[in-house]
């Protein structure tokens, strides 16, 4: 890594002090939530949500301002969204379109949706009986998962998986159960996939590409989990808002093979691509018997989202090829400026095909607590990274290896 990109690279993490911080003591000493501010009036919350504490990007994001550390894990860009679209949403504001939206989303972003859709997958989809806009993806999740799960069905997950998984699973009653991707390739347990199918699993949740590890699902991996859905009458939820960030091979969406897409919700979002996080427009895209579920829930969570951000993002969406080859180009360089940087600094990187995520084994440098690591590059080196620990159901059980997330998104910027 060149100094004038990264110089953090320079800086030392071949030694530290001997310590050995706990998860939980790093969880309590940095959540502002911690201590009451009254100290007669304990923290109430409902007992499905107890095990979650403050995000691990909040406490790292805290952190990382506090000691002034470069945010290799914040979860958005240090740049901004592209002037065609803010214009659009400008001019939609402009033009009077502040009202609530229809629940299910403006029609024309619908339609938009639906284009957008056919173009990638080929599928042709009712753009008024099969599209849900949702808050973000992250409303798609809640909304699929509160409207589609009972208590007590079975959903698989595969980690390490996206914190927001876990959380609304246990909001729905769900019983979770958890396949774990180990590296160096991340590959889908076959066997172990088939196992853990039984008559009471309702769903199987997959990201791809995947977050946080830049696995992509191979369409070999792809159709099996198909042929077992199929088989033992399963459902698919599908997260894919990393999908135009495939760098190694092309991105499947599940609901395009033979037989899948009657039994799949396929989410997806404007913020990874356009580089709008804060606008959280997504959406669901599901047959009309699964949409039924998608909207119940979505109607009593937002009921509606954005009406000028929608308008624009139906520009976003029209955006010619050249935009989303430009993005990849670019994501790529910065990627490969990461990957050389952790390797020079001693690293071990695993392989990554898509998104901006890079995951580390950090153990050649000793200390064996991924929390205490990342606090440690902080505090030390001035570098934020995220615990990958966090995204496992049982960590003391599953975590494979002691590694860290990196995310490329600023690293040409770093200075």
């Amino acid at each position: 890594m060149r100094a004038a990109e990264c110089t953090w690279s320079n800086r030392r993490i071949d030694s530290y002090p001997s310590f050995m911080a706990t998860m939980s003591s790093v969880s309590t000493r940095n959540d502002p939530l911690s201590t009451p501010q009254i100290a007669h009036q304990p923290l109430q919350v409902a007992k499905r949500l107890e095990k979650f504490k403050t995000t691990i990007f909040t406490q790292m994001s805290m952190l990382a301002i506090k000691h002034g550390a470069i945010n290799l894990g914040q979860g958005f860009p240090n740049f901004d969204g592209p002037d065609f679209v803010k214009e659009a949403a400008i001019q939609a504001i402009k033009d009077g379109k502040n009202q609530y939206a229809r629940g299910y989303g403006v029609p024309d972003f619908n339609n938009a949706i639906a284009a957008r859709f056919k173009k990638d997958t080929g599928l042709v989809i009712d753009p008024e009986k099969e599209v849900t806009v949702t808050s973000g993806c992250t409303e798609a999740i809640a909304a699929t998962m509160l409207g589609l799960i009972n208590p007590g069905d079975e959903v698989i997950l595969f980690a390490p998986f996206y914190d927001s998984y876990e959380a609304t699973l246990s909001m729905a009653g769900a019983k979770i159960k958890c396949i774990t991707l180990r590296p160096p390739d991340f590959a889908v347990p076959i066997d172990e996939l088939k196992s853990s199918i039984s008559k009471n699993t309702r769903a199987i949740l997959i990201n791809t590409p995947h977050n946080p590890t830049g696995k992509m699902f191979t369409r070999e991996e792809l159709n099996t989990i198909a042929s077992l859905c199929i088989e033992n009458d399963v459902l698919v939820f599908t997260d894919e808002v990393y999908d135009k960030l495939a760098f190694e091979m092309d991105h499947i969406s599940l609901a395009s093979l033979p037989g899948m897409y009657e039994r799949t919700v396929t989410m997806n979002s404007l913020g990874k691509t356009f580089s709008l996080t804060g606008w959280k427009i997504g959406w669901a895209i599901a047959p009309p018997h699964l949409t039924w579920g998608v909207r119940q829930a979505h109607s009593f969570l937002t009921f509606a989202t954005s009406t000028p951000m929608q308008w624009a993002a139906t520009v976003a969406l029209c955006a010619p090829d050249s935009y989303f080859e430009e993005l990849k180009r670019d994501y790529m360089a910065k990627k490969a400026i990461l990957v050389q940087g952790l390797k020079d600094v001693g690293f071990k990187v695993f392989p990554s095909s898509g998104t901006y995520f890079v995951v580390v084994d950090h153990t050649p440098f000793g200390l064996e607590n991924d929390i205490a690591f990342c606090e440690y590059l902080i505090k030390e080196v001035g570098v934020v990274a995220i615990p990958t620990s966090v995204f496992y159901l049982n960590p003391e059980d599953d975590f494979p290896a002691k590694m860290l997330r990196f995310e490329s998104r600023i690293c040409d910027a770093i200075s």
